[in-house]
This record gives structure tokens, C-alpha cells and sequence, in this order.
């Protein structure tokens, strides 16, 4: 896919989230708007899976909306907490994650190299 293909594609995914979000009744939209403001610096830099994520986040509200699940509910008592463990299943291939692996080899490296490893 093209890079052209991929942006235009992201942004109408976008814009059908934003829909469906706006139709969402007023306390799970704000619920939403929060979270998404919260993962628009916390979430993953990837646009395909940021974009996913969206949807999934989407899909979460409208069936609990449908259900008459309350957003205490869905959100639990720290919000916070639950969307650190909704972002860490989009983060698979992040750049965070990329850089969680780079630190742990360069420190690996950087212990076999500094002369005391083995005198534990």
C-alpha cells in the first residue's frame, strides 16, 4: 500500500470514528473524548494501529451504551489505569516498545562488557 493510500485511509477511519462517536449518548461521549484526548498523547505513534485502536475504543462505548452499562463501569474507578491497560494492547511493534528492547540489549551489552560480570 502506498503512503498516499495509507494517509488517505487512516483519515477516513478517522472521520467514521469521530462519527460514531458523536452519536454516542452524552456521558459516554464525554467519557470518549476524554480517553482520546488521554491516548493522543499516550497511545501508539503508528496511525493503522492508533487507528484501530479508535474503533476498538468505539466499538467498546456504543455496545456498552447499548447495554446500559454505566461508564464508571466500564472505565472501573481509575481511569487512568484503564486506559494504560487498553493502550498496552495496541502498543505490539510501537516505537515504545522498540525502545524498551533497544535499552534492555544496549544495557545487556554494556554489563557483558564491563568487566565484572560472573563476580556476583
Amino acid at each position: 500500500m502506498g503512503i498516499i493510500s495509507k494517509m488517505v485511509g487512516e483519515k477516513r477511519r478517522w472521520r467514521q470514528y469521530k462519527a460514531r462517536t458523536a452519536r454516542l449518548p452524552e456521558g459516554y461521549r464525554q467519557a470518549v473524548g476524554a480517553i482520546e484526548r488521554y491516548l493522543m498523547h499516550a497511545g501508539p505513534g503508528d496511525g493503522t494501529l492508533a487507528a484501530t485502536m479508535f474503533e476498538d475504543l468505539a466499538d467498546l462505548f456504543e455496545q456498552a451504551a447499548a447495554d446500559g452499562t454505566p461508564v464508571r463501569e466500564v472505565v472501573g474507578d481509575d481511569p487512568v489505569e484503564f486506559v494504560e491497560a487498553f493502550v498496552r494492547n495496541y502498543s505490539e511493534g510501537g516505537w515504545v516498545d522498540r525502545e524498551r528492547v533497544r535499552l534492555a540489549r544496549a544495557i545487556d551489552e554494556a554489563a557483558a562488557h564491563d568487566g565484572t560480570e560472573g563476580e556476583r
